[in-house]
């Protein structure tokens, strides 16, 4: 009885080694960093320590262009104020006294926007007739047309 008993004993201490191996090998395996799951940690720490450099990056960038953005908007708010005290400075000039001679009769919109187009090329060609045309074909007449603010309105 006490040989069997040895016996099993020993076949069981055999059993546990042969398993302990097994499992050392999967062990090892599993954390090879190259192919298992210690390659796979390594990579993603390196990413995410390039993710932290990336994002102080970008925080420095957007505070910059926030500091910028919030000089040209105290600016531009200074020169609003300049323009608006010019537009009340401008409410102040007394008008002109209405003269003597006959007002002319007011044009028809369309022959006012001719009259004006005709007026100002004549002035730009007695003026530019030294310069060249423009290489790409497009005439450099009329630049902008008034419009009469009535035809445009929509009921």
């Amino acid at each position: 009885m006490d040989l069997i008993a040895d016996i099993l004993l020993a076949a069981g201490a055999l059993g546990a080694g042969f398993y302990c191996l097994v499992l050392s090998r999967r062990l090892k395996r599993f954390n090879d960093l190259e192919k298992g799951v210690g390659g796979a940690v390594a990579v993603l720490s390196a990413q995410v320590d390039d993710l932290n450099k990336s994002l102080q990056s970008a925080q420095q960038i957007s505070d910059g262009s926030s500091k910028a953005l919030q000089q040209l908007t105290g600016r531009a708010e200074t020169v609003a104020q300049r323009l608006e005290l010019m537009m009340a400075s401008m409410h102040d000039i007394p008008e002109a006294a209405p003269q003597a001679q006959p007002q002319p009769q007011p044009q028809a919109p369309a022959a006012e926007d001719a009259a004006m187009a005709a007026a100002y090329e004549a002035e730009s060609q007695s003026q530019d007739a030294d310069q060249p045309q423009p290489e790409d074909g497009k005439p450099s007449g009329l630049m902008f047309v008034r419009h009469n603010r009535s035809q445009n309105r929509v009921a």
